[in-house]
């Protein structure tokens, strides 16, 4: 080593640039500190320090240089690997802090700098960061009263047994932040707390990672969960949660809770004929005028597409109930214009109360999902009752839905298990007084209940769906006995068999093939068979119906429109649907023939279908003064028990014949 330089052995680019500040510092005379590399025989690496100071003479002139070369490749080795962890955290996307007990900043990495502000220049708060390229330890500048409160944030979160070390040093939480930016920000933070030996506090690490956008998604799906999205209220979910909350609070506080079931009535019409931007448009306004006519404690809720539900909570008095549930009729009944379009919108109201039982004998859950069935319930009682009124919740009406529910499964087997069977009524000329025709009416002859007649089930039948079969079955039935009686030779080939259908049957695309197949089994012509169809199917008719009944017409079968005077009587319908026959309801004619009086709106209507080349049948016909009356205003069929009453097939062809006997005697 004498007489060479001590990095004379180091890597060839380290040695020139050892050489290079040798020569710099001599030229200044001032202190000389360089790092290098040697390798020894054995292939290791070791780094070593030179530090040189130049040595003076009396006059101040330098005449040499003395100092030390240590072996530090332990330190180099440590703070290599320090600075390369500092610069992966300083990668990472979390906030990394370490501060000490008094709260003093003693490592930042960058995302933890952007958080609070700082810049990583040179300053004096207090805070440090990385090392920089030269190896010294730098301080941060940036607003430290951000650091502090941030801090502050996380220690005011920690439970105090974490803070003493009574049960784990570590702890993760939530923290609200107000960053330097003054974003308020969601942190998810895991904190370590360092002790000594002593369990003295040493200082703090914590990993902060920003969850605002998380929070903010994961509350926007929950809010999406919760409430409908056209209006923005509470969905079903939300409502019966508040509901049972409601229901909990009224077992302590002994106060009473209502809920009001709010129904648009034709709101389905609205969408159909204008369109749905509108139906929308009218839900929404509705949704605001429901807000607006309640308390604010009050919650309004949609479940579903024109169906509101309000809860009441304090309120357990019936009369008070009835005079909120008007309100809210008035509030959402009068004229709106939508997009030029005039609308006039109404609702029916159902109204259900708790009452002590309910809430001894169920959860809150459930007498939530009861209550708001029973309110369902009286909703359908306002229906039924007209439409655009409010019915209280009685018990009979749970007994009365139960009933219907056994009814509708008992349904199901009736068909399978031969339960339905079809009486036939006549329909005589009242020209010739020859049997005309028959009306099928079916039956179901129920184990307990004895014969029921359509108005008791058929509506349970459109709801399940069931109506399709069933109508199948009596047309197939009804064909089949007509055939029996053409060959029996008691009716002749101008007999026509008459058939009620509904809408739903009316609106299935196969019903043609369906009907015509009937026909074609029983090997009777189209002409033969007349299905009749209420004025207020066609009347709510999307264009379904008329398609079916045109292609039924195309091929020959009768169509009659029924219970004529029952609906909106439209004259614009008779014009515009051209039947083979118009059926007078028995109300229409309930006065005809008391002491000679003619009923003029029998006369017109009679006339007027005459003049569309429709024939007349009088339904409910109920002794011979009517009878006369009817044959003399121009009736041409006339139905009902003074004729006879509906029978089963077999005695269908003995009436027949007593009918025929007493035409050709009358004749």
């Amino acid at each position: 080593m004498v007489g060479s330089a001590p990095w004379v052995n180091a890597l060839p680019a380290e040695r020139t640039a050892a050489e290079r500040a040798w020569q710099d510092a001599k030229k200044t005379s001032s202190s000389f500190n360089f790092e290098f590399r040697i390798w020894q025989a054995d292939g290791e690496v070791v780094w070593v320090s030179v530090a040189l100071q130049a040595k003076k003479d009396n006059s101040g002139a330098t005449v040499g240089y003395i100092g030390t070369a240590q072996d530090v490749t332990q330190a180099v080795t440590r703070r290599i690997l320090s600075e390369q962890l500092i610069g992966l955290l300083d990668v990472a996307h979390d906030a990394i802090l370490v501060f000490d007990r008094a709260g003093n900043v003693m490592f930042a990495n960058d995302y933890a700098q952007q958080l609070l502000g700082t810049n990583g220049a040179t300053g004096a708060t207090g805070m440090t960061s990385t090392t920089g390229k030269s190896g010294a330890t730098g301080l941060v500048q940036g607003d430290e009263s951000v650091a502090q409160n941030f801090i502050q944030a996380i220690r005011d979160q920690v439970p105090r047994e974490v803070l003493t070390g009574a049960t784990s040093n570590r702890w993760q939480g939530e923290v609200g932040f107000r960053g330097a930016d003054s974003i308020m920000r969601t942190l998810d933070v895991v904190l370590q707390i360092v002790r000594d030996a002593n369990s003295t506090i040493q200082h703090y690490s914590a990993i902060a990672r920003d969850i605002t956008e998380l929070k903010q998604t994961q509350d926007e799906l929950q809010r999406q969960a919760t409430h409908d999205a056209l209006t923005n209220l509470p969905n079903r979910v939300l409502f019966l949660r508040k509901l049972a909350e409601a229901l909990d609070r009224s077992r302590t506080l002994k106060r009473g809770v209502t809920v009001l079931f709010v129904d648009l009535d034709k709101l389905k019409h609205v969408n159909d004929t204008i369109g749905h931007g509108v139906g929308d448009q009218l839900i929404v306004n509705i949704a605001k005028r429901l807000v607006s006519a309640t308390r604010p404690s009050d919650v309004v809720a949609r479940i579903g597409g024109d169906e509101f539900v309000i809860l009441c909570d304090g309120l357990g008095d019936e009369q008070v109930a009835m005079d909120v549930a008007n309100r809210m009729r008035a509030a959402v009944t009068g004229q709106q214009v939508l997009q030029g379009f005039e609308i006039d919108t109404s609702a029916s109201i159902g109204i259900a109360m708790a009452n002590p039982t309910m809430l001894a004998e169920m959860s809150s859950a459930d007498a939530a999902v009861t209550l708001l069935h029973h309110a369902d319930s009286a909703m359908y009682r306002a229906k039924q009752r007209g439409r655009g009124r409010c019915e209280m919740y009685s018990a009979e009406m749970s007994a009365n839905a139960r009933e219907k529910s056994a009814l509708s499964s008992q349904l199901e087997r009736a068909l399978a298990n031969d339960q339905l069977f079809l009486v036939y009524q006549p329909i005589v000329s009242t020209h010739t007084g020859r049997v005309a025709g028959a009306e099928a009416l079916l039956r179901w002859r129920h184990p307990e209940r004895g014969v029921l007649t359509p108005p008791m089930f058929i509506e349970l039948a459109e709801e399940s769906g069931l109506i399709g079969p069933i109508g199948d079955w009596v047309a197939a039935r009804a064909c089949a006995d007509m055939r029996t009686w053409l060959e029996s030779k008691k009716i002749d080939s101008t007999f026509v068999m008459h058939l009620n259908v509904s809408a739903r049957q009316l609106g299935d695309t196969t019903f043609v093939d369906r009907t015509m197949t009937a026909l074609r089994d029983a090997r009777l012509e189209p002409h033969q068979l007349d299905l009749e169809v209420t004025e207020t199917t066609i009347l709510e008719d999307k264009g379904g119906v008329t398609r079916t009944l045109n292609a039924l017409k195309r091929h020959g079968v009768k169509i009659s429109i029924d219970d004529f005077g029952t609906g909106f009587s439209s004259l614009v319908n008779l014009r515009n649907f051209q039947a083979d026959y118009l059926k007078l309801d028995g109300s229409f004619i309930r006065d005809i023939g008391n002491q000679g009086a003619d009923d003029p709106i029998v006369r017109s209507v009679i006339q007027l279908a005459h003049s569309l080349n429709m024939s007349v049948v009088a339904e409910w016909v109920s002794n011979p003064n009517q009878a006369q009356r009817l044959r003399l205003l121009g009736c041409d069929f006339i139905q009902g028990d003074f004729v006879a009453e509906p029978v089963i097939a077999e005695k269908f062809v003995d009436d027949v014949e007593k009918l025929t006997k007493t035409s050709t005697t009358a004749t």
